[in-house]
């Protein structure tokens, strides 16, 4: 057992077995060493690329507004759900201005995280706007009815408080 040739069949063996199982995963035995040092250089001068968002995560991001824009959530409970194809027209509009507003701002040597962040702040902005401006018009024929409603809830004018004004004013006369 402690026979060097033996020990040398094995590790043979061995070696041979891990050359076949490349070969059935279709590497050529042929191909030269990878050089760890040289492929480390070539991750490390790799950029990561943030900015401009690609087309498939502009659509997400605009399919998450109409959500948040026409499902409930914080702001739909607050200020109102907008119908989902009005909010889709919505959605659309906000991300695009988002994005010529945050575009705008880049520089092809910023790492891009600054534009980006600007981005979803205009686009939070924007979808802020729209939903306290969509209910201001919602309330604003409502708000005669509203008002109304505080006018009647004063005291009529023969209560006392409408006879101190009017004798004040008797007064002065």
């Amino acid at each position: 057992m402690s026979d060097p040739e033996s020990t040398t069949t094995v590790t043979t063996s061995a070696h041979e077995d891990s050359t076949a199982g490349m070969e059935t995963h279709g590497q050529n035995q042929d191909a030269k060493p990878v050089d760890i040092k040289e492929e480390t250089e070539k991750l490390s001068n790799l950029a990561l690329q943030i900015w401009p968002p690609t087309q498939r995560t502009r659509e997400a991001v605009i399919k998450r507004l109409v959500e948040t824009l026409s499902s409930p959530s914080v702001l739909s409970k607050r200020y109102g759900a907008i119908p989902e194809e009005e909010g889709a027209a919505v959605a659309k509009s906000i991300e695009d201005e988002a994005f010529t507003v945050a575009d705008a701002s880049f520089s092809p040597g910023s790492d891009g995280i600054e534009i980006l962040q600007l981005y979803s702040k205009e686009i939070s902005k924007r979808m802020l706007d729209t939903v306290k401006a969509r209910a201001g018009e919602a309330a604003s024929p409502a708000a005669p009815s509203a008002s109304a409603a505080v006018d009647s809830s004063a005291p009529p004018t023969g209560s006392a408080g409408g006879e101190e004004v009017s004798s004040s004013v008797e007064e002065e006369a």
